[in-house]
């Protein structure tokens, strides 16, 4: 069953194609240079010269850039294997943090296999015709609705078995719900509302609510700092703005929470950056997201809370009203941080994370 549009990847003999044939790239025995560079310091085949862009002309400072695997290693180090199961688990991760009243978006049902729960009720379906009329319910009880978000509770990385149900879907392809049903029952999954976008934030991008990914670091006093933020738009008409399917990551400047100028893809989707979106036109440089300081503050308190993880990668959407905590991520993949950042060894927040890293990692 499809969930979301996929763009197209290169492979990669045609990425270095498109690199080579690229006119902005640095000349051929500067990228050379470069890569030997990097090999010898940080003792590893430089990947990070081809997914950092740094064979772009600009990219200058490229030793700043921290390889993917070493990130990795740092994340792990500063996070409890248990505690973070209060974070991959979604339906956890709900109950977690509604106590603490941490926005997030509304939870309306779950199911745990065949069971189902609504409200105080629990009850077992066992067809899609019963899935179906249980959901004409959910709409018809909330008129406001046009759509739901379908999502596994656990192991959606990605983007994959996240469904985005309308109402006419419901109401009219049973073979859908059918299917859909076959795919709920196997595991667990939550059933929440559609998040409305804040009308600035659809000027950016309208075809799906365009996440921010900002990542926070607690020190040994407890102290939380955010280090970097970027957000993540698509470039079709996809629902999901998850860069690992083709969409695109913008930095965000932390002390005004406007854009940086580029937006950047995987390279395996293409190597051009924009500087506006190609369906809306909006340029990328000094766009203002809504309520950024308020998104600051909500990732810092949600962090506060968790002290086993001390370096989390947030999902956070801007409502009309304010932002939402979508999800924490205990193994986050910074280097999408890292890259939109600018490189975390120029970074202040996380030279203190890789101060204490090499202090205790040598105890």
């Amino acid at each position: 069953m499809e969930t979301t549009k996929k763009s197209t990847k290169l492979s990669k003999a045609r990425l270095f194609y498109e690199i080579y044939k690229d006119p902005e790239r640095k000349p051929l025995a500067q990228m050379l240079t470069e890569i030997g560079y990097l090999t010898f310091f940080n003792k590893a085949v430089p990947r990070v010269y081809f997914s950092r862009y740094l064979f772009k002309k600009g990219k200058e400072n490229i030793l700043n850039y921290i390889p993917s695997d070493h990130l990795d290693r740092v994340t792990a180090f500063f996070n409890e294997k248990d505690t973070s199961l209060t974070l991959e688990n979604k339906l956890y991760f709900d109950l977690y943090y509604r106590q603490f009243n941490i926005r997030l978006p509304k939870t309306i049902m779950y199911n745990l296999k065949k069971v189902f729960f609504l409200g105080d009720h629990s009850f077992q379906l066992n067809n899609g015709q019963d899935f179906q009329s249980v959901l004409i319910d959910i709409f018809n009880n909330n008129p406001d609705y046009n759509s739901i978000i379908i999502k596994k509770m656990y192991g959606s990385y990605g983007g994959y078995e996240i469904y985005k149900l309308s109402r006419q879907k419901c109401e009219e392809d049973p073979q859908y719900i059918e299917a859909l049903y076959q795919d709920v029952v196997r595991s667990g999954f939550l059933f929440q509302e559609t998040i409305i976008q804040h009308e600035q934030v659809d000027k950016l991008n309208p075809s799906c609510v365009n996440t921010i990914r900002i990542d926070t670091f607690m020190d040994g006093n407890g102290k939380v700092d955010v280090i970097s933020g970027y957000i993540r738009i698509n470039v079709s008409d996809s629902y999901l703005d998850n860069i690992t399917q083709g969409g695109y990551g913008i930095g965000i400047n932390l002390n005004d929470g406007t854009l940086k100028k580029y937006g950047y893809c995987y390279p395996k989707y293409g190597i051009k950056p924009l500087t506006a979106h190609p369906v809306t036109g909006t340029v990328f440089e000094g766009f203002e997201i809504p309520f950024f300081d308020q998104v600051k503050e909500l990732v810092i308190n949600a962090a506060k809370v968790l002290p086993g993880l001390r370096l989390v990668g947030w999902d956070v959407a801007i409502e009309k009203s304010g932002p939402v905590l979508i999800e924490g991520n205990a193994s986050y993949g910074a280097n999408g941080n890292d890259f939109h950042d600018g490189g975390y060894r120029a970074n202040k927040v996380y030279q203190n994370v890789m101060k204490e890293f090499h202090l205790l990692s040598k105890s």
